[in-house]
């Protein structure tokens, strides 16, 4: 646990005790803090309160002592409506912080890698953290990504924090400069909570705050967005400056072409990776992600032929565009973490024939924006709740499909079916555009169950074909 040796003996207030706001309460107190923590949910406030925490209204207790509060990042503190406790201690001139500031506060002589974007950030945070560890350096990898950043053990001079950064967390971290900064692309997303798009981006340049030589700015270049962003860094001039893109040549840069991964930030664009070779970084949004990956870790110092060398072992994360299985050509793929069509479509695009899982409890949006990829789908397995709404829409787009109500029928089926036709580059593939709670706990048990169901399938098949011989 990190020790916040410099809140020793002061009051410090915790507003929202999630996850990370419990890691944070507990290394508070272990560092010799007075702890007050509030949740405006009752289960979570009795959950601290067993663990001896002072449980304290904020919005009507006296905070006249406090300078600090820690802030949860998924707590409004600006848009779209201030919480009144955010209202009260702006008011008194209380600094809100998360949890990440709070680590940058104690661990001064450590190196900081930041990574945000709208999407791929928690690939790009767990491959840099990879490669580093791979290549025998000291790493602790987490933020946004889900492991609370005050869990870490103690990092020091030599050891480096890769940090996923959410717009949220940039805006309650004031104290870190990024010693190399990635920002992966911009589209719209959490607009309500910045204000509108200009507040969404200028939450997330926030990553280049203070940026100056040595230190190094990735950027993806392949939405306008981050282009606009580019030229403003190039013109300033404050620091290095690495573009990184997935469609093709981008001078000084690390981009994708011709199959390759290409190293161009020393004008040489050397080929260095072969994308084929990468199982788990498949598809263009993933090329970004190893150009950004890559970048930054040869920012960092990292040999090439180590960086190139350790992305090939990249286990890729759990549902998301998960390898589980192979057998006689047919991938297996775990993509339970696709709970809408914006994330499908990553998948969709990836793969091709698919023999597509999808169903459960359905966004809004349903499928919608995903016509354009029903030529890739060999055959359709609808499960859950949408079942009968996604058959309608299938039936639209002239799409093959079987009910199946469940996801072991759903995966016995399209295994059956993908096994038999063995069709070049087939892929059975879970990626359901949907929410998981009508038949599971949540997406991660989701992809749990499709990986073992897959495992039985294979099992079986392997001994069926082994009493054969």
């Amino acid at each position: 646990m990190i020790d916040l040796f410099y809140m020793q003996e002061l009051p410090v207030a915790v507003m929202g005790l999630g996850k990370s706001g419990l890691a944070t309460a507990r290394a508070l107190r272990d560092s010799g803090a007075e702890v007050r923590v509030w949740d405006d949910n009752p289960a979570s406030r009795a959950a601290a309160e067993a663990e001896g925490f002072a449980v304290v209204d904020l919005a009507t207790a006296d905070l006249s002592d406090l300078t600090t509060i820690v802030w949860s990042p998924g707590i409004p503190h600006t848009f779209p409506k201030p919480h009144p406790v955010a209202e009260r201690a702006k008011a008194m001139g209380i600094e809100l912080i998360c949890d990440i500031e709070l680590l940058g506060r104690a661990e001064r002589d450590c190196a900081f890698i930041g990574i945000t974007g709208t999407n791929g950030k928690s690939t790009t945070t767990t491959l840099i953290g990879h490669i580093m560890a791979a290549a025998g350096r000291k790493a602790a990898v987490g933020g946004n990504l889900g492991t609370p950043v005050l869990t870490f053990d103690p990092i020091g001079s030599g050891g480096t924090c890769v940090l996923e950064m959410s717009s949220y967390q940039l805006e309650l971290t004031h104290s870190i400069t990024f010693d190399i900064a990635v920002l992966l692309n911009i589209t719209p997303d959490h607009l309500a909570r910045h204000g509108g798009m200009d507040g969404y981006i200028a939450a997330k340049k926030l990553i280049f705050h203070r940026q100056t030589w040595p230190r190094t700015a990735v950027i993806g270049v392949d939405d306008e967005h981050c282009r606009t962003i580019h030229a403003e860094l190039v013109a300033a001039g404050d620091q290095r400056i690495w573009p990184v893109s997935a469609l093709g040549p981008v001078a000084g840069g690390v981009y994708a072409a011709d199959g390759w991964l290409v190293d161009d930030t020393d004008g040489e664009a050397a080929r260095v990776v072969e994308l084929s070779t990468l199982p788990t970084l498949l598809g263009t949004h993933n090329w970004q992600n190893a150009a950004a990956a890559f970048a930054a870790c040869k920012a960092a110092g990292l040999p090439v032929p180590a960086i190139a060398a350790a992305m090939a072992t990249f286990p890729g994360l759990a549902h998301r565009q998960q390898l589980v299985g192979e057998a006689d050509g047919v991938r297996f793929v775990n993509d339970s973490k696709a709970t809408n069509a914006d994330a499908t479509e990553k998948a969709l695009a990836t793969f091709d024939p698919i023999y597509w899982i999808l169903g459960g409890q359905a966004k809004d949006t349903g499928l919608n924006g995903l016509e354009g990829y029903m030529g890739r789908v060999r055959h359709a397995f609808l499960i859950g709740e949408a079942q009968e709404q996604f058959a309608a829409w299938l039936d639209v787009q002239a799409v093959a499909y079987t009910r199946c109500g469940t996801l072991d029928i759903a995966t016995a089926k399209a295994a059956g079916l993908a096994l038999a036709e063995r069709l070049e580059g087939a892929c059975v593939l879970l990626s359901p555009a949907c929410a998981s709670w009508d038949q599971f706990a949540n997406f991660e048990k989701r992809g749990e169950a499709f990986a073992t169901y897959v495992a039985g399938i294979l099992g079986a098949r392997d001994a069926t074909s082994g009493g054969a011989e």
